[in-house]
């Protein structure tokens, strides 16, 4: 579908209302009618750009796999060195702290609320966890290639094992209301690594 600019701009006001309502409250308690009054839509207009209800929850999961991916690209896209390592744990941190440990990763949860009962979800979630760990990974070769991790490190599985220990942190800094567990988590993860660095 081509949208005009005014289009795409509702529908962007639909998606973006329906992932604060989907987050804060969960996927199954939000109903079409609260994002239409979330988003200032008649339901003729909701209904224009979206069929029902799963295809509102699949493009969440777009909109959000767009909101994380932008925000971890601000540490992973330069990561090359142990100091970028730092930097990149610094900015989960500082975004975690900006919001008080609230809401978790939405992506996290999102995945907890869908995996079980909505199997098109569930993958389009999948995908996206693919493309953070292949951000991650991407970041680790680099430091191979530079010297910085010995050539025998398996950057694929380090890179499920720091996104697992992001996901971890995340999850138990929400219960807590505090940064520690992801702090703890992350640097245990690169001290690990400093392990696998080239002496």
């Amino acid at each position: 579908m081509t949208l005009t600019r005014k289009g795409q701009a509702t529908r962007e006001r639909i998606v973006a209302a329906a992932s604060r309502l989907m987050l804060d409250q969960g996927v199954a308690r939000t109903t079409v009618e609260d994002i239409q009054g979330a988003a200032a839509v008649s339901p003729s207009q909701l209904y224009h750009y979206f069929p029902g209800k799963n295809a509102l929850v699949l493009a969440v999961i777009e909109y959000q796999t767009g909101q994380v991916l932008d925000a971890q690209c601000q540490g992973l896209d330069t990561l090359d060195n142990f100091d970028a390592l730092g930097n990149w744990r610094d900015l989960m941190v500082g975004i975690l702290t900006a919001t008080q440990c609230a809401g978790g990763c939405p992506l996290g949860s999102l995945a907890s609320d869908l995996s079980e009962s909505d199997p098109v979800a569930r993958v389009q979630l999948a995908n996206a966890f693919q493309m953070w760990e292949s951000l991650i990974q991407d970041g680790l070769t680099r430091m191979q290639d530079r010297g910085e991790l010995s050539r025998s490190a398996d950057t694929a599985q380090l890179a499920v094992a720091m996104l697992a220990a992001v996901q971890g942190g995340l999850l138990l800094s929400q219960v807590r209301r505090s940064p520690d567990p992801l702090i703890k988590s992350v640097d245990t993860m690169i001290d690990h690594l400093r392990t696998l660095a080239v002496s």
